[in-house]
C-alpha cells in the first residue's frame, strides 16, 4: 500500500474473513495508512521509503515465506479494486492442488466494465507478452494472483515500478509451473484511476514492453 488511508481499512475488513494472515507492505506512505492496516488487523511490514510496487511485492513474499506452515500467497492491491470472493477461488484452486499458480484474468468473462481504449492497450500487452515469453495469457498485467511456496522461492523480482507485472510473467514462463487462467472482476473507480489505473498507465507499460525495458 501507498497512502491508502482512506480505504485500505475496508479492504482488510472484506479480507480478513476469508484470509485471517493479512499482510500489508506498506511503501512509505505519509497518510497514516500504516497505524488505519495495523488498527483494522493487518501485519504491516514498512518500507522507510517509496520502492514501488515490484518491491513492495517482493517484500512481501519474503516475509510470507517465512511461515512454514504458508500454503498459499494471494497477491491484492490495497486500493479496493479486487473482489475478496475471485481471491477465494483462486487460492482454493492453488491449495487443492489444481496448479502452482493461478493468475486472474478480466477478459475471460464480460464482468469488468472497460473502455474500449482500454481494453485494446491491455489485449496488446498480452499480446507482446505472449510474444516475448510463450505463455498465452489472456491479461498479462493482472495484480490478483494465488501460488504456492515452490513459485513464491522462485519469484525473484528486481524491477521496482509498474514493469514488475512484465518481469513477473517473464519469470513464470521461464520457471514454468503448473499454471491456470482465473476470471476475476476488476472495479475502476474514480480513486482507483487517480492512483494509477488510467489509461496513460497502461500505455506507458505497452511502451516499456516494446522498449525492452522490463
Amino acid at each position: 500500500m501507498y497512502n491508502e488511508a482512506s480505504v485500505v481499512g475496508g479492504v482488510i475488513e472484506g479480507l480478513l474473513p476469508d484470509f485471517p494472515n493479512v499482510v500489508c507492505v506498506d511503501d512509505g506512505s505519509s497518510d497514516g495508512s500504516q497505524d488505519i492496516a495495523r488498527a483494522a488487523g493487518a501485519v504491516v511490514v514498512q518500507h522507510p521509503i517509496n520502492l514501488g510496487q515490484g518491491a513492495a511485492l517482493q517484500t512481501g513474499i519474503e516475509y510470507a515465506l517465512q511461515d512454514p506452515g504458508l500454503g498459499c500467497i494471494v497477491t491484492f492491491d490495497a486500493d479496493g479494486q479486487h473482489r475478496v470472493e475471485d481471491a477465494r477461488e483462486m487460492a482454493q484452486r492453488v491449495l487443492s492442488g489444481e496448479a502452482d499458480i493461478v493468475l486472474g484474468s478480466r477478459f475471460l468473462d464480460d464482468r469488468t466494465k472497460l473502455t474500449p481504449a482500454k481494453r485494446l492497450v491491455l489485449r496488446t500487452a498480452a499480446l507482446q507478452s505472449r510474444m516475448a515469453t510463450g505463455l498465452p495469457l489472456t491479461d498479462a498485467h493482472n495484480g490478483l494472483r494465488a501460488f504456492n511456496p515452490y513459485v513464491a522461492r522462485n519469484i525473484n523480482l528486481t524491477q521496482n515500478r509498474m514493469a514488475h507485472a512484465s518481469e513477473f510473467v517473464n519469470k513464470i514462463a521461464k520457471l514454468a509451473p503448473r499454471w491456470v487462467e482465473h476470471p476475476v472482476e476488476i472495479i475502476y473507480t474514480d480513486y482507483s484511476r487517480s492512483k494509477g489505473q488510467s489509461l496513460l498507465n497502461s500505455v506507458n507499460i505497452v511502451a516499456e514492453l516494446f522498449l525492452g525495458r522490463n
